[in-house]
């Protein structure tokens, strides 16, 4: 079966009818580390007048409902196997709210699950789990008629609330003005539960309009990776940012509007004033923007409890080296081989440090197919721009260094790109470079081939670390062979010999 028919067989869709935007996406399967195949979106404002009117307003309606028309189209010509559909607070507020769910649910032939707040915050907080390794802080989830905060710590998540702070809803109480909505976010946001918890941990932004100011940072910063999920700002730049944003876009002179939709640009002030008064009354650590949130937590909460419990980042290393290497079991077989190797040669590692060695080594042969001369940089760019989670901007680097290594060597004429760099530490480049050089030896050795490291071993003695090939294979021998080894061995202080057995 090709992949394009496992596709149509296991694909999975989320049909997302939010306060602001109405949303399909498409995913391969429902699996751990989810793979989109299509994504789009209508920014209809359903949620613009309930708070003033109690009412959808007609025109939002109307687009809402030409948006799903085409969202079931689409879901009929890509043969769609399961499609689920939800809706937030909008949807729940309005009293006219269940009279457009009937249409949609005409329209999109399933039944739209009308989500509570503690349904919609818990979804948040498990796409959140599904998405950043280890989690440890609040979740707030800002759309565009509500707030949902939730306390995840590890898998573990506690009781959350929501509040009427979603930026259409704020705007539409406040009558448009930002000192009314200030008066409403602070009085709010003070008994807020959730905050209580959250001094010194990481506060997680989901939801569009803040992914909005997270762009904005992003361009008037000069950061060099434009990945939005897991880019972290330290809480006290956030609010200084925050507190600047919100006056610049209210007087429209906001450098870099042009990054954001049309529609989404009145609501900036908004959501920038929400972030403040959630800063100053959480005192977090740092705020760190997830693009996980309630479509994926609704598929995490569907999948086994044996398939929630793997890792989200290697399980996505394991769907690249399915697709992109010349063998998938040489990979595997190179996490054994720098297991012995990283062991023999005393190699000091932390239990993070290993996952992400296992998760480089599963994408060390991705880039076979690119010209030669540019197999390390774009590499590295599909590594450190990769849409997948669990794994933080400093990782993603990394791990793009130790592959890019890996094809490009050591000479100065090719050295990494300084901004990629410049995400990791000194001590992290060098085992960059580490492990770059043992994919260099081991791919030289095998051709990407499986079953030739499980028959070489490694043994040390003195300040010599011998890597021994058995007989049948000592005619893979050679003097690159040998100069590459002597290179890994230098750098973990030891004399690289090869041995024939």
């Amino acid at each position: 079966m090709t992949r394009q028919a496992r596709r149509r067989e296991t694909s999975v869709a989320v049909i997302d009818i939010g306060s602001n935007s109405v949303r399909l996406v498409v995913y391969e399967s429902l699996a751990r580390s989810l793979i989109t195949v299509f994504n789009e979106k209508a920014l209809c404002g359903l949620g613009r007048e309930v708070q003033s009117t109690g009412l959808l307003a007609a025109d939002a309606v109307d687009k809402a409902l030409t948006a799903l028309r085409r969202f079931r189209a689409l879901i009929r010509v890509m043969k769609v196997s399961r499609v689920y559909a939800i809706a937030t607070a909008a949807c729940r507020d309005a009293s006219n709210g269940l009279e457009f769910i009937a249409a949609a649910e005409q329209i999109c032939g399933v039944t739209i699950e009308i989500l509570s707040g503690p349904r919609e915050a818990k979804l948040s907080a498990l796409g959140v789990i599904s998405g950043v390794h280890k989690p440890n802080g609040i979740v707030g989830d800002l759309g565009g008629g509500s707030l949902e905060l939730i306390d995840v710590r590890g898998s573990q998540v506690r009781k959350g609330v929501t509040l009427p702070l979603g930026s259409l809803a704020l705007q539409d109480a406040s009558q448009k003005s930002l000192k009314r909505a200030e008066r409403i976010a602070k009085d709010a946001l003070a008994g807020a539960l959730p905050l209580k918890a959250a001094r010194g941990r990481s506060f997680y932004a989901v939801g569009g309009t803040w992914r909005a100011l997270a762009r904005i940072h992003i361009a008037q910063s000069g950061y060099s990776l434009k990945v939005m999920h897991g880019y972290s700002i330290p809480a006290a730049e956030a609010l200084r940012f925050a507190k600047r944003l919100r006056v610049l876009a209210s007087t429209d002179q906001l450098a870099d509007i042009d990054l954001v939709a049309d529609a989404r640009r009145p609501l900036l002030a908004y959501a920038a004033l929400v972030l403040e008064y959630v800063i100053e009354a959480s005192k977090p650590k740092a705020i760190v923007f997830s693009t996980y949130g309630v479509r994926e937590g609704l598929l995490y909460e569907q999948l086994p409890v044996a398939e929630r419990a793997k890792d989200g980042l290697i399980c996505a290393a394991q769907d690249l080296n399915a697709l992109l290497s010349r063998s998938a079991r040489h990979a595997e077989e190179l996490i054994g081989w720098t297991d012995r190797l990283f062991r023999v040669a005393k190699v000091r590692e932390t239990e993070d440090d290993r996952r992400l060695r296992r998760a480089a080594c599963l994408m060390s042969d991705i880039g076979w197919r690119v010209h030669p001369d540019h197999r390390g940089e774009q590499t590295l760019a599909l590594i450190a721009n990769g849409n997948f989670g669990d794994v933080t901007h400093q990782e993603r680097a990394f791990m793009a260094l130790s592959v890019f290594y890996r094809y490009a060597g050591f000479s100065e004429q090719n050295e990494p790109p300084g901004p990629v760099r410049e995400l990791v530490t000194p001590a992290m480049d060098e085992r960059a470079r580490l492990l770059g050089a043992a994919f260099r030896v081991a791919h030289l050795i095998s051709a990407a081939r499986p079953g030739v490291l499980p028959a070489t071993h490694f043994r040390s003695s003195g300040r010599k670390l011998m890597l021994v090939f058995e007989h049948e294979l000592v005619d893979l021998v050679a003097d690159r062979v040998g100069s590459r080894f002597k290179q890994l061995g230098r750098m973990v202080g030891r004399a690289g010999t090869i041995v024939r057995r």
